[in-house]
């Protein structure tokens, strides 16, 4: 039986350079805090918690602070988060994604010449909720193609169409070619991570070929979610896992390949443990 680990898995660049970021201030003797989790990954937020960081959940939370360096998470905040910072005199430091930057950069500058917004991506997620709060007036999430099929624009407006970074590469292509079928007066802005779309096609070609598929990632990374959202399509037999102990295989003697794939977040420690555990038990 063959293991094959997707070309593209694991840390991105965004995921590396901010938990790169709080390592390296744990390093100084700090007292860090992160806003939010620092990413979408419990194992490394745990590891992360061992070296003393402690991850505010509130802005409740960030109001009671008296002291100590405060973290932006890689997704990104509101401007409402820094400006609280600032008022309390805590030591800011950004790890925002310099990708998720450009989009909160893209929509201000739409917004303000009057264009509405819309969004491809989850409402709920921080990224999205960080790019919302930099537009002026309203703003569309899509979440779906049947979403974009139903979406009414507001009379008038032009419409500028971005994308969450680890938004999925093909619905997102689908919601463009609505939009365009429809005759909208859009401007398209794929600002979908480069690592995610490969990250996405490599997963996709591996599931393809692979008896069995095993997905490996936080339970609240979007990135993961939709990774195993293809490989699904791709081989019926796809297992979504945080860890190594959530693992529960029982393959039969006819399988020749597993391919394994990693979402965003996902620490190289724990890629390697789970090809290890499929090369020797099976």
């Amino acid at each position: 039986m063959e293991v094959v680990l997707a070309e593209c898995a694991g840390f991105c660049f965004g995921v590396k350079r901010a938990v790169d970021t709080v390592y390296e201030q744990v390093k100084k003797g700090k007292t860090i805090y992160t806003y939010g989790p620092i990413v979408h990954n419990e194992e490394v937020v745990r590891s992360l918690e061992e070296q003393g960081v402690k991850v505010l959940e509130s802005e409740e939370g960030l109001r009671s602070l008296k002291e100590g360096s405060v973290i932006i998470r890689a997704h990104g905040v509101p401007p409402g988060i820094y400006d609280i910072l600032e008022q309390k005199g805590l030591e800011c430091i950004d790890a925002t994604c310099p990708f998720v930057k450009r989009i909160h950069q893209i929509v201000a500058d739409a917004s303000r010449e009057g264009q509405h917004i819309v969004i491809a991506g989850n409402g709920g997620h921080p990224e999205v909720e960080g790019i919302r709060s930099r537009c002026s007036g309203a703003v569309s999430v899509l979440e779906s193609v049947e979403e974009a099929a139903r979406f009414q624009p507001p009379e008038g407006k032009r419409l500028c169409l971005v994308a969450q970074t680890t938004f999925n590469y093909n619905k997102f292509q689908s919601i463009v070619e609505i939009f365009e079928k429809k005759g909208y007066n859009v401007i398209v802005v794929n600002t979908i991570c480069n690592a995610t779309e490969e990250r996405q096609r490599s997963a996709r070609v591996l599931a393809a070929k692979a008896d069995v598929m095993i997905v490996i990632g936080g339970k609240h990374s979007s990135n993961t979610r939709k990774l195993y959202e293809i490989c699904s399509r791709e081989c019926a037999d796809t297992y979504y896992i945080q860890t190594l102990d959530d693992l529960h295989l029982e393959l039969p003697k006819a399988v020749r390949l597993v391919g394994i794939t990693a979402g965003a977040s996902t620490p190289n420690k724990l890629i390697e443990e789970v090809q290890n555990y499929v090369r020797i038990n099976f």
